[in-house]
C-alpha cells in the first residue's frame, strides 16, 4: 500500500528574532519551495553567508558557535522510534556544513514522544506528534548554549531507547554524537558527520529537549489523585474529598488544600489488603495488616484508575518484605512521597542517574529508619557516596559499575554491613577500616584495579570468599592465600595470571575451591592446596598439571596443552573430569582406579586405547572420548552403568560385541565418523533388554544387513545412519521401531523408504536427501509428521492423500530434476509453512553457459531441537552489473527477526556503499555499520553475527583476476579451499577466542559471566544488533581481502554450531567428495546434527570456477554477421517440468519458499504454464556471440523510453544494482508507486505474484510503453527519482527498479488491487518460519513482492514507500540539450561501453548534488563513460 505524501504538509521554519529580516520564499536546491518566516538564526563569527538565496547574517551572531535551529511539524509513520520522511538542507545548510567536519546537526526530540510505544493499527501510524527541532552547531557547542539559544530548560540523552539521563551544561550533544560513532566503527570525518543526521541513529542515541513522559513509569513510582474517601469500615465516617497517593509501601491520604503541610494519615500497605468493593462502582478496599488494621475505601473516577490503583496496590500488598523497586526509571532523586513509607526495608534504585543533592536526593536516604538493603549499581556516580555510610542499619550495600575510584575510611561505620558489592569499578586499593566490618561476609570485586589481593581480607574473617576475576593480579604465591585462613572459594579468572607458585611448604588447607579460567599459566602445582574441591583451570597453556587428590571432586581442565595430569593420592571422591582438548596420548593409571567418577570428557586429544578397567568401571555413567586415535574398544566383562558414549571420529572398525547386553543402561551411542562395517546384537537371545535411544552412527561403512539387528532396540527414538553403504531396509524390520521420533536415511544408495514406515506413528522428522529415491513415501499419514527432506533424489511423482497432517511444516522436494507436480498436489501443499521446490528455466544450454558466472552455490539449514530457525542465508551469484557476487549468512541464536533483517537488507547497503568507495576495508565497514542502523529499534535488544563475501575484480584492474572481500562479526565463519588445504577467512568474535577482545571488554568494564558471556547475554564481542550492550559489544567487522585463483575450488559458509562439530579440514573433505554445492552443504549440516549438534545449522558452499585468466568468452562465429536484437525474454515462473542437465548446475541451491498462508489458487496459479503469456520478438533472433562478463558485449540494456517507436532504442546503462530479493510495497525503501494503471509489457500478473520477463542472455531489460501523450508527461520523463546513484527509473509515472538483474515494474494501485484480492493479499507482509529468503539469480528471475518480508513495522522497514513528488531531475546545462534531443524523437540504437566506476577523487562532495541525473546520463551517447553526479546522503529524514 502506498503511503500518503507529506511533504505538502511539512514546512521548513526557521525562526528568527533578530529585527529587519523580512518574510519571503528560499526556493532550496532541490527544487522545493521553502517557505521562511522570522527566524533565529546565530553563526560563527566570520561566517561566509553567501551562499544561495536567503542567506542572512545578523549583529547577534554567536562568537564562539553557530547555532540554527530548524523546527519540523511532521508525522511518523509505523514506528515512532524512527522519523520516516526525508528532506534535505537547503545550500547555506550544506555549504555551512561543508566547511567544516566538525559542524553538524543534532535532532531534539519532543518530551512526549515515547520512542518505545510501539505503532498498532493504523491510527498511531496518524497520528500527529510532538515538533522535532534540527540544531546545526558544532563539536564545541555545549547544552548551556543550545539552551540559551532555545530557552530550554536543559537537554536529555537516551541510548539504545533505554534510560534517559539529563545533560550537563557543559556538555557537547554533537561531540558525544561524534564520539558515539567512532567507537561503533567509523573512521572518516565527513561519513561521520554525514550519519550523524540519519534519522535512523535515533533508535541508537536521541536527544530531548524536556524529559520524556513515560506514563507506565509514573504509576509505578507514584500514583496521585483527589478521590471520595471514606475511613473505617463502619458507616459513621462520611465520604470525603481526599487526595490519595499510593508510593512505595504505603498510602497517604491527605487533605487536598495542604497535602504536604497538613494532616497525613499514612496506611502501610506491605501484608494487608485490597479488594473490590462490589456496592459501589470503582471502588477499593485498602487495609494494613496487623491486629490493629485500619481500613480505608476509596471511590475512583474512572474505570481506567480503579483498574491501574488496583493493580500497583495489588503488587504492594503481596510482598513478604518492604521492598520498593524503582530501578531502570531514570531518575535522579526518589519521590518525596517515599519517605514516609518509614516501614522500607529493601530499596532497588539499579540503573539510574540518582544524584547526591535535591529533595529526593542520595543525601536524604538516611532517613529510611529502617533500610538494610540498598542498591546503587550502574547509576555512574562516580564518586563513593559517603551518605550510605550514614545509614547504620545497613546489611547488604551495592554500589558496582559506578566508576569509583575510592572507598571512603567511613565505609567502616557499617558495622553491621554483611554484604559489599564493588564489582565493575576502578579501585585499586582499599582502607583499612573496612577491616573493622566484623559481620562482612561477601565481598565482590571482580573486574577492577587491583594488582594484588588486598592485605585488609587477612582482618576480614568472616569473608569465605575471594571475588577478584576480571583484575590485574598477574603473579600470586600461595603463602599470601594461606594467611587469608578464612577464605575458601577463590575466584581469580580472568586475570592475565602468569605464575602461581609455593615458594614455602606451608600447606593451604583451608581452599576448597579455585577458579583460574582464562589465563596463561603455562604449569600448575597445587599439591600443597591438600583440601582442594574443585578446580577450574580451563583455557590456560597448561602443559603439566600437579594436584592433591585427597578431596578433589571436580577437575575442569580442558582448552589446554597437557600431556599428563599428576594427582597423589588416587581421588577417591572425583566425580566429574573434564581433560577434553588437551594433547593426552594415554590415560593416567589413577584414572582407573577412582571409585566414584561418572562423567569423564577426553574429546579431542591424542588416545589411541581406553583402558579396559575404566570401560568396566562400576560408576562410569558418561563417556566422551570423541575426535581421538581409537581403534578398537575392549570388551565388556560385567553388566556396567553406562549411560551415555561418544566415540566419533575415531578409527573403530568394530565395537565390542557385548556391548548392548551388558551395558543395559546406555541410552546415548554415538559412533559417526569411523570405519564400521558392522554392529553388534542387541542382545544374545530374541529377547532384548535394550533401553538405547539415540544411536548416531553416521558416516560410517554399514550396509543394509545392520537394519535387522536394530530392531531389538525398540525404545529407539532417533537414529541416524546418514552417508553409509544401504542399498535398502528392511520393511519387516523398520515397522519394529513404532517409538522412532526422528530418523535420518541421507546420502546413502536408497531407491525407496518403506511403505511401514507408516508404522512409526510418532515418527516427526525424515531426512533422506541425497539418495536415488524415485517414489515419494508413505509419510504423509502419520499424524506428528513436521519436516520431511527428500531433496536431491530421484523422484518423479508424488502420491497424496486427501489430506496433509496439520502438522506438517516444512517440506524440501529440490534437486529433484524430473519432479512433476500437478495443480492439485500444489493445491494440499499451499498450508505448509515451508515448501522448497526448484525453479526451472526453460533456456536451452547454450544460453545458459554463455549467462553462468564463474560460480554457483548451495545452500541448507536446519533447525536442529529449537523451535525455530533464527540463521538465514543471503545468496546472490549475479551482484550489480558486472562479474560480482554477494554471499552472506546471517545467525540470531535466539531471535529469528534479526537474521531475517540482515538477509533483506545487507545486499542493497553494500550496493550503496560500493557508490562511495571502493577501499574493500571501508566499504565493508560501512556495509556492518549502516546494517546496524537500520535494523532499528529491533536492533537494541537482539543482535545477531554476520558474515559477508563479496567477489568482484579489484577497482584499479577491471579486466584482472577476482578478488573475495570477507567481512564478519561473531562466530560466522569462512573457508577457502584452495588446492585441498583450508584457509580461514574469518576472525571468530568470541571471548574465549579473541584474547585482544576479552581485553577491551574487561577494560571497558564489562561484568563477565563465569559461562564468559557480556553481561550474562552473548559470548561475543562483536555482533550485529545488541545496541544496549555498547560499548562492549561493538559493530565494526574483521576485513579481510584475498585474490581467488585458479586453484581456489570452493567457498565454505557456516556459522558457529557448524564449525563446532565439523573441522576446517573435515568440511574441506566432505565438499571435495560431492560436486553439488546444494548437495554438499545438505551433507555438512546433516553430519554436523549426527556429531551431537542441537542448535541452529547453517551453511552454503560456493563452487568456484575460475580460469587462469579469469576469462570464459567463447570466440565470435563471424565478424561481419549483423548483430541481431536479444533473444526473446523467458517468463520466470516455478512451472515443475523437465530441465536441461546442462542448467542444472547453474540452479543448484535455487529454492522457491511458498508462505504457509500463501492460498491454494495463488500457488497453483504459479506453478501452472505460462506458455500463453510469452511475448517472442517478431524479429528472428540470432545467435549471438558467446561473451564473458568480463568482455561483455558493447550493447549491455536496450531500454524502450517513451517516444521511440520501433526497433530503435536508446541505449541505457543499469548502474550497481540491490541485491534483495523481497521487495514489499510498504516496506521497503525502494519507492515503488505509480498511479499508472496501464498494464506493462513485459510485466506478467498472475493474480498471486508479478512475473518479469528478462532475457537471461546478456541481461538486456525491455520496457515497451507508448508515446507520451501530452508535454506534460514529457515533462515528467525528465523527473528524476531520490533514489541512490540512479538505481530507479521513472517512465510514465511508472518507477521501473533495478535490482539482481531483473526488471521490476509496478503500479500503486495495482499493488493496492493485489492486496485486496483474497489470494494475493497474505503475499504481503508475510514471512517464512524459517527466516530463509534467498536471492534468486538473473537465470531464475521470480520477483516475489513481500513475500517473504518481515511483518514487524519498526526500524528499517519503516522507511517511505515512495519519492517525494517535488523531486526533479537536475540536468547540468552542458547536457540539457543534448537530453531534450534524445527523449523528443526517435533514434537508432547507439552502442554504448559499460559503465566505469568514478575514482573517488572525482567524485563531487556529497552535498552539493542533491538529485543525480541518473536517468538522462543513461541516455547520453559518447565514447567515454555516462557523466554521473554523486547524490547528496546526507539526509535527515523527515
Amino acid at each position: 500500500m502506498a503511503m500518503e505524501d507529506e511533504d505538502n504538509n511539512t514546512a521548513v521554519v526557521a525562526t528568527n528574532t533578530q529585527p529587519g529580516i523580512k518574510k519571503g520564499g528560499d526556493v532550496g536546491d532541490d527544487g522545493a519551495c521553502i517557505d521562511r518566516q522570522p527566524d533565529t538564526v546565530v553563526h560563527q563569527a566570520g561566517l561566509n553567508q553567501t551562499a544561495g538565496r536567503g542567506s542572512r547574517s545578523g549583529p547577534g551572531a554567536h562568537a564562539a558557535t553557530g547555532i540554527r535551529v530548524l523546527k519540523r511539524n511532521m508525522k511518523r509513520n509505523g514506528s515512532r522510534g524512527c522519523v520516516t520522511r526525508k528532506t534535505r538542507f537547503g545550500s547555506r545548510e550544506r555549504d555551512w556544513l561543508k566547511g567544516d567536519t566538525q559542524r553538524g546537526c543534532v535532532c531534539l526530540y519532543g518530551g512526549t514522544v515515547d520512542p518505545q510505544l510501539p505503532a498498532s493499527g493504523p491510527q498511531a501510524s496518524s497520528t500527529p506528534q510532538t515538533d522535532l527541532q534540527l540544531v546545526l552547531c558544532s563539536t564545541s557547542t555545549t547544552v548551556e548554549e543550545l539552551c540559551a539559544q532555545r530557552d530550554g530548560q536543559g537537554l536529555y540523552v537516551q541510548l539504545h531507547g533505554d534510560l534517559v539521563r539529563r545533560l550537563d551544561p557543559s556538555e557537547r550533544p554533537l561531540q558525544m554524537l561524534y564520539d558515539y560513532l567512532a567507537a561503533m566503527g567509523y573512521t572518516e570525518p565527513i561519513r561521520v558527520q554525514q550519519e550523524a543526521a540519519n534519522s535512523d541513529l535515533s533508535c541508537l542515541i536521541r536527544f530531548y529537549s524536556e524529559r520524556p513522559v513515560n506514563a507506565d513509569q509514573q504509576e509505578r513510582t507514584l500514583l496521585k489523585g483527589v478521590f471520595s474517601v471514606r475511613k473505617g469500615k463502619t458507616q459513621l465516617h462520611k465520604w470525603a474529598e481526599r487526595q490519595v497517593i499510593l508510593c512505595g509501601t504505603c498510602l497517604i491520604v491527605a487533605s487536598v488544600k495542604d497535602s504536604l503541610t497538613g494532616k497525613m494519615h499514612i496506611l502501610p500497605l506491605v501484608g494487608g489488603k485490597v479488594e473490590e468493593v462490589k456496592r459501589r462502582q470503582h471502588c477499593l478496599m485498602f487495609s494494613s495488616a496487623g491486629s490493629q488494621a485500619q481500613t480505608y475505601f476509596v471511590n475512583f473516577d474512572t474505570l481506567a484508575d480503579y483498574q491501574r490503583w488496583h493493580r500497583q496496590a495489588s503488587k504492594v500488598v503481596s510482598q513478604t518484605v518492604s521492598l520498593v523497586d524503582l530501578s531502570c526509571y531514570s531518575l535522579e532523586a526518589v519521590p518525596e512521597y517515599l519517605f514516609y513509607s518509614q516501614d522500607v526495608t529493601h530499596l532497588n534504585l539499579r540503573h539510574n542517574f540518582m544524584s547526591l543533592q535535591g529533595p529526593g536526593g542520595l543525601l536524604n536516604l538516611p532517613r529510611f529508619s529502617q533500610l538494610k538493603s540498598l542498591n546503587l549499581s550502574h547509576n555512574r556516580l562516580g564518586v563513593f557516596p559517603e551518605c550510605t555510610c550514614e545509614i547504620l542499619t545497613l546489611t547488604e550495600l551495592n554500589l558496582s559499575c559506578n566508576n569509583l575510584h575510592t572507598v571512603p575510611v567511613q565505609i567502616g561505620n557499617l558495622q553491621s554491613l554483611q554484604t559489599l558489592f564493588l564489582d565493575g569499578n576502578h579501585l585499586s586499593s582499599l582502607p583499612e577500616e573496612l577491616g573493622g566490618l566484623s559481620q562482612l561476609n561477601s565481598l565482590g570485586l571482580s573486574f577492577n584495579n587491583f594488582s594484588h589481593i588486598p592485605a585488609v581480607l587477612e582482618r576480614l574473617s568472616a569473608v569465605d570468599k575471594l571475588a577478584m576475576a576480571g583484575n590485574r593480579v598477574e603473579s600470586l604465591e600461595l603463602c599470601t592465600l594461606a594467611r587469608m585462613s578464612h577464605l575458601k572459594n577463590i575466584d581469580l579468572r580472568l586475570n592475565g595470571l602468569h605464575w602461581l607458585k609455593s615458594v614455602s611448604l606451608e600447606a593451604v588447607s583451608q581452599v576448597t575451591q579455585l577458579d583460574l579460567r582464562d589465563n596463561y599459566l603455562d604449569s600448575l602445582d597445587l599439591s600443597s592446596v591438600c583440601n582442594l574441591e574443585t578446580l577450574h583451570c580451563q583455557r590456560n597453556q597448561l602443559g603439566t598439571l600437579t594436584l592433591s587428590g585427597f578431596t578433589l571432586r571436580m577437575l575442569h581442565a580442558s582448552s589446554n596443552r597437557l600431556t599428563t595430569v599428576n594427582i597423589y593420592p588416587v581421588p577417591n571422591q572425583l566425580t566429574h573430569m573434564d581433560l577434553s582438548q588437551n594433547l593426552l596420548e594415554y590415560l593416567p593409571d589413577w584414572v582407573c582406579d577412582c571409585r566414584k567418577i561418572e562423567m569423564l570428557d577426553v574429546t579431542h586429544n591424542l588416545l589411541s586405547e581406553l583402558p579396559s578397567r575404566l570401560l568396566n568401571s562400576l560408576s562410569l555413567r558418561k563417556l566422551l572420548a570423541g575426535n581421538n586415535r581409537l581403534q578398537r574398544v575392549s570388551d565388556l566383562l560385567d553388566h556396567i552403568p553406562l549411560e551415555a558414549l561418544d566415540l566419533q571420529h575415531n578409527k573403530l572398525a568394530e565395537l565390542p560385541e557385548s556391548l548392548f547386553y551388558k551395558a543395559l543402561n546406555l541410552k546415548y551411542l554415538n559412533v559417526s565418523a569411523n570405519a564400521l562395517e558392522s554392529i553388534p546384537p542387541s542382545s544374545p537371545s530374541e529377547e532384548s533388554l535394550s533401553t538405547l535411544q539415540e544411536l548416531y552412527m553416521t558416516g560410517n561403512n554399514l550396509n543394509e544387513n545392520c537394519g535387522a539387528l536394530l530392531v531389538g532396540h525398540q525404545n529407539l527414538r532417533v537414529l541416524h545412519i546418514a552417508y553409509n553403504q544401504l542399498l535398502s531396509f528392511p520393511a519387516s524390520k523398520l515397522s519394529k521401531l513404532e517409538l522412532l521420533e526422528e530418523l535420518n536415511l541421507s546420502g546413502n544408495k536408497l531407491k525407496t523408504i518403506p511403505s511401514t514406515v507408516s508404522s512409526c506413528k510418532r515418527l516427526h522428522t525424515l531426512i533422506a536427501h541425497s539418495n536415488h529415491i524415485t517414489v515419494f513415501p508413505e509419510i504423509l499419514n502419520l499424524p506428528e509428521i513436521k519436516l520431511v527432506d527428500l531433496s536431491c533424489n530421484e523422484l518423479t511423482e508424488i502420491q497424496l492423500p486427501d489430506s496433509l497432517p496439520a502438522t506438517l511444516q516444512e517440506l524440501d522436494l529440490t534437486g529433484n530434476s524430473s519432479l512433476m507436480l500437478e495443480h492439485k498436489t500444489l493445491n494440499l501443499f499451499s498450508h505448509i509453512t515451508t515448501l522448497k521446490l526448484d525453479q526451472k528455466s526453460t533456456t536451452t544450454a547454450g544460453d545458459s553457459q554463455s549467462a553462468s558466472p564463474p560460480w554457483n552455490h548451495g545452500y541448507s539449514e536446519m533447525s536442529g531441537q529449537r523451535n525455530k530457525l533464527c540463521v538465514s542465508v543471503l545468496a546472490v551469484d549475479r551482484f550489480g552489473d558486472g562479474v560480482e557476487a554477494c554471499y552472506g549468512i546471517f545467525d540470531g541464536d535466539r531471535n529469528e527477526e534479526v537474521p531475517r533483517l540482515l538477509q533483506c537488507t545487507m545486499g542493497d547497503v553494500l550496493c550503496e556503499e560500493l557508490q562511495h568507495s571502493s577501499i574493500d576495508n571501508v566499504y565493508m565497514c560501512n556495509t556492518f555499520l549502516t546494517s546496524h542502523r537500520k535494523l532499528g529499534m529491533a536492533g537494541q535488544k537482539l543482535g545477531a553475527s554476520a558474515l559477508l563475501c563479496y567477489i568482484h575484480h579489484e577497482p584499479s584492474d577491471p579486466g584482472g583476476y577476482f578478488s573475495l572481500t570477507v567481512a564478519n562479526v561473531g562466530t560466522c565463519q569462512a573457508v577457502l579451499c584452495r588446492d585441498g588445504r583450508p584457509i580461514p577467512l574469518s576472525k571468530v568474535y568470541s571471548l574465549e577466542s579473541c584474547t585482544e577482545e576479552m581485553e577491551r571488554v574487561k577494560l571497558s568494564k564489562a561484568i563477565i559471566t563465569e559461562d564468559n558471556k557480556v553481561s550474562g547475554v552473548t559470548c561475543c564481542s562483536r555482533l550485529l544488533g545488541c545496541s544496549y550492550l555498547s560499548p562492549w559489544v561493538l559493530p565494526k567487522p574483521w576485513v579481510h581481502t584475498k585474490p581467488l585463483c585458479s586453484q581456489d575450488e570452493f567457498l565454505i559458509l557456516g556459522n558457529r554450531a557448524l564449525f563446532e562439530r565439523v573441522s576446517y579440514q573435515e568440511a574441506v573433505c566432505t565438499v571435495q567428495a560431492v560436486r553439488d554445492p546444494r548437495a554438499a552443504a545438505k551433507k555438512l549440516c546433516s553430519l554436523a546434527q549426527s556429531y551431537g549438534c542441537k542448535d541452529n545449522i547453517e551453511a552454503a558452499v560456493v563452487s568456484l570456477h575460475i580460469a587462469e585468466d579469469s576469462c570464459t568468452c567463447e570466440p565470435p562465429v563471424s565478424t561481419t554477421e549483423p548483430r541481431g536484437p536479444p533473444p526473446a525474454p523467458v517468463p520466470v515462473t516455478v512451472t515443475p517440468g523437465p530441465s536441461d542437465p546442462a542448467t542444472l548446475s547453474s540452479s543448484s541451491g535455487i529454492v522457491s519458499e511458498f508462505n504457509s498462508e500463501t492460498s491454494a489458487s495463488e500457488v497453483g496459479s504459479e506453478a501452472g504454464s505460462t506458455a500463453s503469456d510469452e511475448h517472442p520478438s517478431s524479429v528472428p533472433a540470432s545467435r549471438p556471440e558467446r561473451r564473458c562478463s568480463l568482455h561483455p558485449a558493447t550493447t549491455l540494456c536496450g531500454i524502450m523510453v517513451p517516444g521511440s517507436v520501433g526497433a530503435g532504442t536508446h541505449p541505457g546503462l543499469f548502474q550497481r544494482q540491490p541485491s534483495c530479493a523481497t521487495f514489499s510495497s510498504n516496506h521497503s525503501d525502494n519507492g515503488l508507486d505509480s498511479d499508472d494503471e496501464a498494464p506493462l509489457e513485459g510485466v506478467i500478473s498472475n493474480g498471486s505474484k508479478l512475473e518479469v520477463e528478462v532475457d537471461i542472455h546478456c541481461c538486456a531489460f525491455q520496457l515497451r510503453s507508448g508515446a507520451p501523450e501530452s508535454p506534460k508527461d514529457l515533462d515528467l520523463e525528465k523527473r528524476g527519482s531520490d533514489y541512490p546513484n540512479g538505481k530507479m527509473r521513472r517512465q510514465n509515472s511508472v518507477v521501473v527498479s533495478a535490482t539482481n538483474g531483473c526488471l521490476l515494474a509496478v503500479c500503486g494501485r495495482e499493488i493496492a488491487d493485489l492486496k485486496k484480492s483474497p489470494s494475493t493479499c497474505s503475499l504481503f507482509g508475510k514471512k517464512l518460519s524459517n527466516g530463509s529468503v534467498v536471492a534468486p539469480e538473473d537465470s531464475h528471475n521470480l520477483i516475489e513482492v513481500a513475500l517473504e518480508a518481515p511483518k514487524k513495522k519498526s526500524g528499517y522497514f519503516t522507511a517511505p514507500a515512495q519519492q517525494d513528488p517535488e523531486d526533479q531531475l537536475i540536468v547540468p546545462p552542458s547536457l540539457e540539450q543534448e537530453v531534450r534531443e534524445q527523449l523528443r524523437g526517435q533514434s537508432l540504437l547507439v552502442s554504448a561501453p559499460p559503465l566505469q566506476s568514478i575514482p573517488p577523487s572525482l567524485k563531487d562532495p556529497v552535498w552539493d548534488h542533491p538529485h543525480p541525473p541518473a536517468f538522462a546520463s543513461n541516455l547520453v551517447p559518447g565514447p567515454g563513460p555516462a557523466p554521473i553526479l554523486q547524490q547528496e546522503v546526507y539526509d535527515t529524514a523527515l
